[in-house]
């Protein structure tokens, strides 16, 4: 199997989506970028623009995200849609990376922690690189185990902070390197 067989998924925004999206163009792979009219992209290349009906697709109720996440959101219109777009990424990648913040109750910060738990309800592998600790972890057993990953299968999404440190960015070349060089 060619690098071309391989299929990328991510939102196209600032830092880690970017990162994953720059690093899928160098090694020849195809690259899917969702998004929704209005919103601005950094990365704006392969972009499928969602439609109304087909962002419903990944409707859920604020308030079971809110459960599920352990938070509130102030703008529950405009977070919807980023919400909505989420899930038509990890619902297109089988295999979930993303790079954030792992928090006490296991959950990731931000809308990144979105995709994350999609990712345990969809049952697939999902690994987070924790920002904190600068260490890759995979959802193992209810638990994050400190695991380095490698990309094994043909559709794989890539999402994670705006706030991207520069161990982020090496974690997420190195994660590429190590599994197509």
């Amino acid at each position: 199997m060619g690098n071309k067989d391989f299929s990328f998924y991510s939102g196209g925004l600032k830092g880690a989506e970017e990162a994953f999206g720059i690093c899928a163009e160098k090694f020849g792979m195809n690259e899917i970028n969702f998004s929704f009219e209005g919103h601005s992209l950094s990365r704006n290349k392969n972009v499928t623009l969602l439609s109304d009906e087909e962002l419903n697709k990944g409707n859920i109720s604020m308030e079971i995200v809110s459960a599920r996440m352990g938070r509130r959101y102030a703008q529950a219109d405009k977070i919807r849609k980023v919400f909505q777009t989420i899930f038509h990424m990890v619902n297109k990648g089988y295999q979930v990376f993303a790079v954030g913040f792992i928090q006490a109750d296991g959950t990731v910060k931000g809308g990144t922690g979105w995709g994350v738990e999609l990712a345990k309800f969809f049952n697939r592998p999902v690994s987070v690189f924790d920002q904190d600790t600068n260490q890759w972890y995979a959802w193992k057993s209810n638990e994050w185990i400190e695991e380095i990953p490698s990309i094994t299968h043909k559709t794989f999404c890539g999402t994670g902070t705006r706030h991207l440190s520069d161990q982020g960015k090496k974690a997420i070349e190195d994660l590429f390197n190590r599994s197509f060089s």
